[in-house]
């Protein structure tokens, strides 16, 4: 199992959640409670008649049975007379025993009415352990099939209940690394060597990141540059650690097109921003030439 997050269809979420080696997830009682009232805010969102949504329902071992009717506010034509009936269903729950029994039953009076008791009920009053059902309701089938149109989901090892197969639109949420990459969220690594609770926090940091790319792809030995932003930045100086690395066009390993390039990334970023140099983690360097000079650290090298 891997952990993860995921949203359904990039709509709502994202939800913590455990991804199984076929790409099923399944999620924590509290994740699921979340699940549920995503699921219905797109059914209220989108119409119920093509969703399936996630009911959480709450109880106490050995306490009298309950009555639940699950409305969508929708109708559906019931016969060919054209009449219309409640898209909705109805379940009757037994709570004794440790294991809660659902029986799916009929959207009438009776259920409804007993529904309507069960809501005014004191919940759990002298009862047991608590106890909670977690259902899937499958709207779309729900004028063919009427209340048997749902499942039970059933918790398992670790107490995680396993949601929507493998044709619910479940998408992995991703985060994007300061060096450009996109990473699945479970991956907290990335390749340039941050991390992704390590990410720059301000517009200067991320740019210094992206500079020091730049110059390794000619010295990955590189640690550090100085910058001097007397006038428009551009780094003056590259090392790899208390050694100066030769910026020379003909001796160096640099050459004009990538001091630039990186030149051109600082400059953008100290342009658009407002932020102390300070806040990303330029040092100020003493220099008798110039009174903006500024050490850059960059992150360490990927090993």
């Amino acid at each position: 199992m891997i952990d993860t997050r995921v949203t359904l269809d990039t709509i709502v979420g994202p939800y913590d959640c455990q991804q199984s080696e076929w790409r099923t997830y399944r999620f924590t009682l509290d994740a699921t409670r979340q699940v549920s009232a995503g699921t219905i805010d797109m059914a209220e969102s989108y119409g119920w008649s093509s969703m399936e949504t996630i009911h959480v329902i709450d109880g106490r071992e050995g306490s009298p049975d309950t009555v639940h009717v699950i409305d969508s506010g929708e109708t559906y034509t019931a016969n060919e007379d054209g009449d219309r009936a409640a898209r909705a269903v109805a379940l009757r729950i037994s709570w004794r025993g440790k294991t809660p029994t659902v029986t799916p039953i009929a959207v009438n009076r009776q259920a409804r009415r007993a529904a309507r008791k069960t809501k005014n009920r004191t919940a759990g009053r002298g009862a047991g352990a608590a106890r909670v059902v977690v259902v899937c309701v499958h709207w779309q089938w729900v004028d063919e099939e009427g209340s048997g149109a749902m499942d039970v989901i059933e918790p398992v090892d670790g107490g995680y209940y396993p949601i929507g197969g493998r044709e619910w639109p479940w998408c992995v949420v991703t985060w994007d690394c300061a060096c450009g990459d996109t990473q699945d969220w479970h991956k907290t690594d990335c390749l340039c060597g941050l991390t992704r609770d390590g990410q720059p926090t301000t517009a200067l940091a991320a740019a210094t990141h992206k500079a020091g790319q730049v110059l390794r792809t000619l010295a990955p030995e590189a640690t550090s540059a100085l910058v001097d932003v007397t006038g428009p930045p551009y780094i003056c100086a590259v090392f790899a650690g208390d050694v100066e690395i030769d910026t020379a066009d003909d001796t160096g390993p640099f050459d004009t097109e990538t001091l630039g390039e990186a030149d051109a990334i600082l400059r953008a970023a100290y342009e658009e921003t407002t932020e102390d140099e300070t806040a990303a983690g330029w040092v100020l360097v003493p220099d008798e030439k110039s009174s903006a000079l500024y050490r850059l650290t960059f992150a360490p090298a990927p090993q």
